[in-house]
């Protein structure tokens, strides 16, 4: 089913918003540039972050060496990187991160998620007071640090929100001065219910080329509310990449959506193209020109690569004409399953 009248109506407000906001010079409100790379002031904390943040997941999940996770992240900070999100559950995301670059802990801000664990005796998750207390905990003795700048939970259902105990939990670790600030991080119903609480300091979000729902759903009340906005999934996987659907499950549903809408700088020869103008250049681009949208994460276990994806977003927000086909694409092929995914 496609998307209605009123959606198309909100696109044209969002678009007309972005336009002005990139001729005034920036999408969302700025910092300056640090290193050559932006800084936007992130809602109403007072943290400026860099647009382009490290994302810890992959590290965690593929297993990489301390060896390349200390090259990584202290070359990256050094180029210009000052935000660095990672949970609890990234496998040993956190530990490698904290052996890497804890003495270096005044030049970058520290965001985690909390609410469950991959160790035992505490594996799986725990959405008490209490247990959310202990995760944040476990968080800090990981990452080798008394305190971070940001907590979120970590993606809990709408139902766990509205019971209200994990978020008395964070609310509980930031008067212990265990974190600066608190968050959510997920989609759909249950972020929209996170923003309108009046509870939370940030939300983390899927937004990409594959997944737009919270350009209409979530963004502007964020964006009204002044909080802090971090886009995860930035470049939906990077699944232009794969010729036939890719074995990770995780993968699928970016795979199959962007099958279906066609877009032709990411299909034959042009998934190729490595500059600004290319595949992974417009999916960094489009989501870091969305009004309301602060830094975005992207995860790799290469050194180079956090650079490499700094200079693709110093070419700037997309031409007009172009964000506006993608948009039109969406609103054309995306059903109302096309929910955003955790």
């Amino acid at each position: 089913m496609k998307t209605n009248a009123t959606s198309r109506r909100e696109f044209l407000a969002v678009t007309a918003a972005m336009t002005a906001m990139s001729m005034a010079g920036c999408a969302t409100g700025g910092g300056g540039k640090r290193g050559g790379v932006e800084r936007r002031k992130f809602g109403a904390t007072g943290m400026e972050v860099a647009v382009l943040g490290f994302g810890g997941a992959e590290i965690g999940y593929e297993q990489a060496t301390p060896e390349t996770v200390n090259q990584l992240l202290n070359a990256a900070l050094d180029a210009g990187l000052n935000t660095i999100d990672t949970a609890e559950c990234y496998r040993e995301s956190e530990v490698l991160i904290g052996d890497a670059i804890a003495h270096r802990r005044r030049d970058f801000l520290l965001f985690t998620k909390c609410g469950h664990t991959a160790e035992a005796p505490a594996k799986g998750p725990d959405w008490t007071r209490d247990g959310v207390v202990k995760s944040v905990e476990r968080s800090l003795a990981r990452l080798r640090t008394d305190a971070v700048d940001l907590v979120l939970l970590h993606s809990c259902s709408l139902d766990e929100l509205k019971k209200g105990e994990c978020i008395a939990g964070l609310e509980d670790a930031k008067k212990q001065g265990k974190t600066r600030f608190i968050g959510y991080s997920g989609d759909g119903q249950a972020a929209k219910w996170a923003i309108e609480s009046g509870r939370f300091d940030a939300l983390e979000t899927s937004i990409n080329i594959c997944d737009q729902q919270a350009l209409n759903m979530t963004l502007p009340l964020a964006r009204e509310r002044n909080m802090g906005v971090i886009a995860k999934r930035p470049i939906a996987n990077a699944v232009w990449r794969y010729d036939e659907k890719p074995t990770n499950a995780y993968h699928h549903e970016y795979f199959r959506r962007l099958q279906q809408l066609g877009y032709e700088f990411a299909a034959g020869d042009h998934r190729k193209e490595l500059g600004p103008d290319g595949p992974a250049g417009i999916a960094l681009r489009f989501t870091a020109m969305q009004p309301g949208v602060h830094v975005l994460i992207v995860g790799t276990t290469k050194p180079q690569r956090w650079s490499e994806n700094a200079a693709l977003l110093a070419a700037g927000p997309l031409d007009k004409k172009l964000y506006d086909s993608i948009r039109t694409r969406w609103f054309a092929i995306a059903g109302q399953d096309w929910v955003g995914q955790t």
